[in-house]
């Protein structure tokens, strides 16, 4: 079966949970530890060069760490490039049309706060680079009505099912509504489209059994896993500074990790 139709596939039945990752190295441990396909998160990417998150990290990173990926790993891969890193839906769909060269199968692409009909604008691009190419890339539209809190708590739902309409006409293959966390609201949404609905893992979000009952059917762990490894990373520093000790129960020790680096994709 081909990546981007297997990857289609994953969204179909159950839940398919993705453990974001950030490169070759990251991509190999989530492989290790079960996934099923690969999601890069836009803060991990950007934080692990040195940028920001926000549209700060220069194209030509991404599309390296895109290659370094898809060298580590044969499991279909999707990568969140935010706002399509442009204003411009004609660069946009030129610059996912680079991706797929590199082996992508998947895209996030977010709203914000600009107008929907300029991200409409920019999943249309996209799917027509896609189909350029030959292939069904699946384009997740993220919706962040919730996180940036673009409408009344009582008004979120039904401007999000607006938006999600309006993204599914230009093309997206899934709907993803980071920030939402209350059950019912996450029902309501389910059954008021027609294609996969992506949530973002939340302390207080039900456990993902619960969340496919519901409807779910991807749920993301977005840049938790880069912020618990650089959390940790940090307070390691900081101790071997304080005291020279390297000990930690938690570690990948050399042998096994290097062993895992140096296996065959």
């Amino acid at each position: 079966m081909r990546n981007d139709t297997q990857f289609h596939a994953l969204h179909q039945d159950g839940i398919l949970l993705l453990a974001n990752c950030w490169d070759g190295g990251t991509a190999r441990i989530a492989a290790l530890a079960g996934a099923k396909a690969l999601a890069t998160s836009s803060a991990a990417v950007a934080w692990g060069h040195g940028y920001a998150d926000g549209s700060q990290l220069p194209t030509a990173l991404l599309l390296e760490t895109v290659r370094d990926i898809v060298r580590a790993s044969a499991l279909p891969l999707t990568v969140d490039i935010e706002d399509g890193y442009s204003s411009d839906p004609e660069v946009v769909g030129q610059f996912v049309g680079q991706l797929i060269r590199a082996g992508v199968v998947g895209i996030n692409i977010e709203d914000g706060g600009a107008p929907p009909e300029l991200l409409a604008r920019k999943i249309g691009a996209a799917r027509a680079a896609a189909a350029a190419a030959g292939i069904d890339l699946y384009i997740n539209a993220r919706c962040d009505v919730y996180l940036r809190g673009l409408a009344e708590p009582g008004a979120r739902v039904a401007e999000t099912l607006r938006r999600a309409a309006l993204y599914q006409e230009a093309g997206a293959s899934g709907l993803f509504a980071p920030g939402v966390t209350d059950e019912g609201e996450i029902a309501e949404l389910a059954k008021g489209i027609t294609m996969p609905l992506n949530v973002l893992a939340r302390p207080n979000l039900a456990a993902p059994s619960r969340l496919a009952q519901l409807g779910v059917r991807r749920l993301s762990a977005g840049s938790s896993p880069a912020e618990v490894m650089m959390g940790r990373l940090r307070v390691y520093m900081e101790r071997f500074h304080q005291t020279g000790a390297i000990d930690d129960e938690q570690t990948f020790h050399y042998g096994p990790l290097n062993q895992l680096m140096s296996t065959a994709r």
